[in-house]
């Protein structure tokens, strides 16, 4: 069996900013990486972000190897902390400046599917059985919550605050299962699952941006989102979702840090 690719589609949060997104297939594997973002100006990487760096640097990676998932994730991991040692161009101020991204990788071995991820890029796989979430099912609760107790519409553009920033700093010192620089906490922290496969089911990778019509704003349940990339595809989602954000841009309905976040979906077809 292998991967078909169906459509790709990758968005950023607003034109003036890099998307940090990263998404891709071979054919029996297939990622998307949502680099979290930077807490401080550039320079630890020179001009380029942390973020952005970290997205592009394990899109070549995962793009360079292969094999069975955990093996490949782990090559990915050392091939991440390599590149840091090589590119930065002094020490980190501290822990919060390391770049960090969220991740998701799904391949195909013998007759199984197997999904390796961290944090909060969501994988769904449409089969016989239905639809069904490879990673945990994504939960937006507590985000919400904490960008609302800001008070009403101040989470625009609130990230950049001293007080959230210092928050968003302190929270980044704490131990998290995340994609970064150190290749045994990488490792250590990924999860796998497996499932059965067959040809004609189909997957959908994303970055946590585009699975927010689904989590945040609730504009599908799962079933129906994947019925609605089955009869549409990914672009008028992809509008849908913007619309959604730029009438509450002001993030009130829906309180959150950023009005519109990079968003970034991968449709394959297993064949």
């Amino acid at each position: 069996m292998h991967f078909d690719l169906i459509q790709a589609l990758s968005l950023a949060g607003k034109p003036s900013v890099p998307n940090d997104d990263r998404l891709g297939c071979a054919d029996t594997h297939a990622w998307v990486i949502d680099g979290a973002t930077d807490l401080g100006a550039p320079g630890l990487l020179g001009a380029r972000g942390g973020a952005a760096w970290l997205a592009s640097a394990a899109q070549r990676a995962f793009s360079q190897f292969s094999g069975p998932l955990p093996q490949l994730c782990e090559q990915v991991f050392h091939s991440l902390e390599q590149a840091y040692q090589h590119a930065k161009q002094r020490e980190p101020v501290a822990a919060w400046e390391l770049p960090r991204a969220s991740f998701a990788a799904v391949a195909l071995e013998g007759e199984q599917l197997v999904c390796g991820f961290m944090s909060d890029c969501v994988v769904l796989q449409r089969s016989a059985a239905g639809v069904a979430f490879l990673t945990p099912a994504p939960d937006r609760a507590t985000e919400m919550a904490e960008a609302a107790a800001l008070g009403p519409g101040a989470g625009a553009g609130i990230l950049r605050s001293p007080e959230v920033l210092a928050d968003r700093r302190a929270a980044r010192e704490r131990p998290k299962a995340v994609l970064s620089v150190d290749a045994a906490q990488a490792t250590a922290g990924t999860r796998y699952m497996r499932a059965a496969v067959a040809p004609g089911d189909e997957l959908i990778l994303m970055s946590d941006g585009f699975a927010a019509l689904f989590d945040t704003y609730q504009v599908y349940s799962p079933d129906a989102f994947f019925a609605a990339v089955l009869a549409e595809g990914l672009g008028p989602l992809a509008q849908q979702l913007r619309a959604i954000e730029v009438e509450d841009a002001a993030c009130v309905r829906y309180p959150r840090f950023k009005a519109s976040d990079d968003a970034s979906a991968l449709w394959l077809r297993v064949a």
